[in-house]
């Protein structure tokens, strides 16, 4: 697709170019006087957790922001493939890689040794993150995915909508009703900030709180969380812009090193068109700030242009523009709970996204790992209020994310200190010279990292089983489950088992089946299929509330091996019947592809087979024998409420 010919243009890029319109303001609707949560910032950390919550008709969820709209331009850019597969888990996926740029290559420039003043090209490589998942890393306005987000809220059974023009001035959390689930210990007074509101103050009771408004939170002061780390005293330049040249690599994104007058990252964004840039600036003085910086668009473009000889820069139009700092932060909390706290004492407020980590925005991080803490904390939350899990499960968030953000911090610190010429503060060197060769190293090195696929959680009760992992050493116990296609046994349907797992708060069990026939009565895998269905110690029997689908809590996929199987000749818990007039879903079974075999690519054990437990948050929570029906009970038993 291609927009934004005559001119940069927000809004839908669905409507051609001529004929879209920046989104008015939204209509000013008072606040609700009690939520169940309350998420202050409307980001992507913010949109991600309003998404979710909202799939919850029983939960009532505010979302509010002191922008008076959505996002219109600049910010992020970089979707990365976990992102992606985050957005296809919000039936948002297609939409999203439709309209991004793909990225495919990179180059890397250096000085040209004949002659040091000019930039030449020493390596053009595809991409790290290729293969990675079944989804590229790609380009497109944050405000885009923004507005795939604030859709799926509206459309929603809830018709979830933000609360624009209201800045947070005073919170207030009870300690002495924190523990006590059904009380509302939050109190946040907003003053509406639109010209009618006139400064009004309006106060919002809630159960719960979610801090996702930013590096400056006011929610993270509100609840005493400092953030901790240092500046590097350096400055850097970020524009997007419209521009001709004769840069060979203007498409491709590209990392240039030039003798004398810094560094530049280019990053091609979508539509065709548009380019990103990163412009290396002199460093800051002791104790000044990137608003400090007295300098415009052009004063970057000219620092581009130096950095570029002997290519020429002719910029058209500059569609946004800004002068940032890097710095490396984290919150010493993520939650309202004194540090040490035991997993008695339940935390009823949370910080997420740039709130509890700062970094620079080069490596593409902000946006790819804010929006996971929300999608890591979202499930969990509902769950509670729903009452199908034990609160102790909250403390989860903060042990796995902040591993996540510690990772992101160190990661940021070294690409800033590589991709940068002069040295930053704390650094001894006399010069700090970089060798691309560094860079394209760091890339391959943090791939994993920087595509959200490798990301893995510490070992606990939700992350466990690691004894069983060579039944299959392709789905890791604690990253994301890791997609591969396979065919539908009813209808011969090719689809991705990955695609499966959507945000609906439930978890997955995925049964990969032994080479025993599943028609047989006396396999393994058809016990623990009856097991499933019909066990009091099932999970399934015990969680599952009296009158819901079998499938409301824990949903079941089976996968064979076998290639000539008939639905109605396995067990009727695959093919359940359900809804108000007891329909059968006949889209539990898959086998595997000839040519494309799951069992090869993920290295599933063909004898034995094995149980692969799936949360909501598309993480590995354990590997299990097939035969292993008490210990898949023990596991939910060991944080999940029974229901009546």
């Amino acid at each position: 697709m291609q927009y934004h010919l005559n001119g940069f243009k927000p809004g839908n890029y669905q409507v051609p170019d001529k004929a879209r319109k920046p989104y008015p303001n939204p209509p000013i609707v008072n606040l609700p006087q009690e939520v169940d949560v309350l998420i202050v910032g409307t980001g992507p950390a913010g949109l991600t957790m309003a998404r979710q919550l909202a799939e919850f008709e029983d939960i009532k969820t505010c979302i509010v922001d002191k922008a008076p709209g959505p996002l219109l331009f600049g910010r992020a850019d970089g979707i990365s493939c976990r992102t992606m597969e985050i957005m296809e888990a919000f039936n948002s996926s297609e939409m999203v890689v439709k309209e991004t740029y793909q990225l495919k290559q990179n180059t890397f420039w250096e000085p040209d040794p004949q002659n040091p003043q000019h930039i030449k090209r020493t390596e053009k490589i595809a991409d790290a993150r290729a293969g990675l998942s079944e989804f590229t890393h790609g380009i497109v306005n944050q405000a885009r995915l923004h507005e795939l987000l604030l859709d799926g809220m509206r459309n929603s059974i809830t018709n979830l909508e933000p609360h624009y023009s209201r800045e947070l001035i005073e919170l207030d959390i009870d300690d002495s009703l924190t523990q006590d689930l059904s009380a509302y210990p939050i109190t946040a007074t907003f003053k509406r900030t639109d010209e009618a509101g006139n400064g009004k103050l309006e106060t919002i009771k809630a159960r719960y709180l979610v801090g996702a408004d930013g590096g400056r939170s006011r929610v993270r002061k509100g609840m005493g969380i400092e953030l901790k780390g240092d500046s590097a005293n350096k400055a850097w330049g970020v524009m997007d812009i419209l521009l001709n040249t004769d840069f060979p690599d203007i498409r491709v994104k590209s990392f240039i090193q030039s003798k004398d007058h810094g560094a530049v990252m280019t990053i091609p964004r979508e539509g065709g068109y548009l380019c990103r840039f990163y412009v290396e600036l002199d460093l800051l003085d002791k104790d000044k700030r990137a608003a400090d910086v007295k300098l415009t668009d052009k004063d970057i473009i000219a620092k581009a242009q130096k950095i570029f000889q002997p290519y020429t820069l002719d910029v058209k139009e500059t569609a946004w523009w800004s002068i940032y700092e890097v710095g490396q932060r984290i919150a010493e909390r993520f939650d309202n709970r004194p540090l040490g706290s035991s997993e008695d004492v339940i935390p009823r407020a949370f910080v997420a996204g740039d709130a509890c980590h700062t970094h620079s925005p080069k490596g593409g991080w902000g946006l790819n790992t804010s929006l996971p803490d929300t999608f890591n904390l979202g499930w969990k939350l509902a769950a509670v209020l729903q009452g199908k899990v034990a609160p102790k499960i909250l403390h989860t968030y903060e042990t796995e994310r902040r591993k996540v953000a510690q990772q992101l911090i160190d990661a940021d610190r070294e690409l800033s200190r590589i991709v940068a010429t002069r040295p930053a503060a704390g650094d001894n060197s006399e010069q700090a010279q970089v060798n691309t060769a560094k860079i394209e190293a760091f890339m391959k090195r943090q791939s994993g990292f920087v595509s959200g696929t490798a990301i893995e959680y510490y070992p606990s009760y939700i992350c466990t089983g690691q004894e069983n992992q060579h039944l299959a050493p392709g789905f890791k116990i604690g990253q994301r489950f890791h997609s591969a296609q396979a065919q539908r046994t009813a209808d011969g349907r090719i689809e991705h088992l990955g695609h499966l797992v959507k945000a609906d708060g439930r978890w997955r069990l995925f049964v990969f089946g032994g080479e025993q026939s599943p028609t047989e009565t006396n396999s393994d895998v058809y016990k623990l299929v009856d097991f499933l269905a019909n066990d009091k110690a099932s999970p399934v029997v015990k969680f599952t509330p009296t009158g819901a689908d079998v499938d409301s809590v824990i949903d079941t996929y089976a996968v064979f091996q076998q290639q000539d199987l008939s639905m109605h000749d396995l067990h009727p818990y695959l093919w359940p019947a359900k809804g108000k007039y007891g329909l059968h879903d006949y889209e539990k079974v898959y086998q595997s592809q000839i040519g494309n075999d799951v069992y090869d690519l993920r290295s599933v054990n063909r004898k034995e087979g094995c149980m692969v437990i799936v949360r909501p948050d598309q993480h590995i929570a354990a590997i299990l024998p097939i035969n292993a029906r008490q210990e898949l009970a023990d596991f939910f038993d060991y944080f999940m409420i029974e229901q009546d």
